[in-house]
């Protein structure tokens, strides 16, 4: 399977955008649209004040900027940097907190920030709060071990670390020299936050676009195509992927959005009607508190009336998995299969839902079939829905 990267700037509606699509072979799984003039503020590490606290959902609004506010869940607070506190072990409102912005906005929801401040490398991560040390269980036990024992004299009290499965492609010196750069940035915020202002900037995040590439650094991106230089040097530079599998596209007869299509396949991932080859569609519906997507066995010719509405539900549970992810679908989403007479069949379709979905690279679970038959998926939010990022 040829996983690549394709990065290219695309006009969406009078509006500039930095695309960003994952394809697996010539299909396109994921996609993220950034406006160039947007400002992007996810990762960036903010002195805010409390502007107030709901006790009743135990949460605190925080202002990172007069009159932008974000939402902290204070059940995650743990031993947060404190700027300015007026009562001592007990967050009070007008208190100066150090956070990081967690998830974007979404819909008419505020972003979320957390008190537990990450600096993400490609191997390593290090965080402010959990302060343990973590290593992948993907990695065998002997790699396991190998990293226990040569971060044992670098862990110290103050912070936790996380090493990646990643970290099993790079040599130690390289981790390292990873850990030092990191650990540099964690620093200079700790030796500075306490004498900065209201409402400062202490830490820039990667570009979206660098921060999605770093996301698959583990997976089998084969690679990375663009057709800006900029956005060329900068994945150079600041991806983590080895040079030869960054590719600048030059070819001033086909451009390289021509030549994957972007435009006709954004166009349809925004559409609400998705086409199965069977003939059977979905409809897919985004409300303010969930998504529906509803499956109809449209022009699909019916066979054997036994196993006919299960063919098509195993169809659309594929399509809808892949959807999830295309649209970034988050939240609650409800799915109206087709009825089917059987336990037995509700039971494979249930199994074959859940392998598709574990394919995700965000958290996304079946819940359950409800009452009435309908399925409840739950995916992570992280960033803008598809539809929200280019409205």
């Amino acid at each position: 399977m040829s996983n690549r990267i394709i990065i290219t700037k695309e006009a969406i509606k009078q509006k500039e955008y930095i695309v960003t699509a994952l394809f697996e072979d010539n299909r396109m799984i994921e996609v993220s649209c950034d406006n160039t003039r947007d400002r992007n503020i996810l990762g960036n590490v903010y002195v805010g004040k409390i502007k107030r606290i709901v006790s009743k959902i135990n949460a605190a609004f925080i202002e990172i900027a007069p009159g932008e506010m974000t939402y902290l869940p204070l059940e995650d607070v743990k031993s947060p940097m404190m700027v300015k506190q007026l009562r001592e072990g007990k967050l009070t409102e007008n208190d100066e907190i150090v956070v990081q912005i967690a998830k974007e906005a979404v819909k008419t929801k505020s972003p979320t920030v957390t008190t537990n401040i990450t600096f993400q490398g490609n191997a390593v991560v290090l965080t402010t709060e959990n302060k343990k040390l973590g290593i992948s269980q993907k990695l065998d036990k002997s790699k396991r071990k190998h990293y226990q024992e040569i971060f044992a004299d670098k862990k110290t009290d103050e912070f936790g670390l996380i090493i990646r499965t990643i970290a099993g492609n790079y040599a130690d010196d390289e981790i390292f020299a990873e850990f030092d750069s990191i650990y540099a940035k964690f620093q200079q915020i700790q030796a500075t936050y306490k004498h900065r202002t209201c409402y400062s900037c202490l830490y820039h995040g990667a570009s979206p676009y660098i921060a999605g590439v770093k996301e698959r650094l583990s997976g089998n991106i084969e690679k990375i195509i663009t057709d800006d230089k900029e956005i060329y040097q900068e994945l150079v530079e600041e991806s983590g992927f080895k040079p030869e599998h960054i590719v600048y596209y030059e070819d001033n007869l086909l451009s390289l959005s021509a030549l994957y299509g972007l435009k006709f396949k954004l166009e349809e991932a925004l559409q609400e009607r998705v086409w199965l080859k069977s003939g059977a569609y979905l409809i897919i519906q985004p409300t303010e508190a969930l998504t529906v997507i509803d499956v109809n066995s449209g022009k699909c010719i019916k066979g054997n009336q036994k196993d006919f509405y299960l063919k098509v539900n195993l169809e659309a549970a594929e399509e809808i998995a892949r959807q999830l992810r295309l649209r970034n679908i988050s939240g609650i989403c409800i799915v109206d299969f087709i009825n089917m007479d059987t336990e037995e069949a509700r039971q494979e379709l249930v199994r074959e839902l859940k392998k598709y979905l574990a394919k995700d690279t965000v958290p996304v679970v079946f819940v359950d079939f409800t009452k009435l038959g309908l399925a409840e998926i739950t995916r992570k939010k992280v960033k803008k829905p598809l539809w929200e990022q280019v409205k």
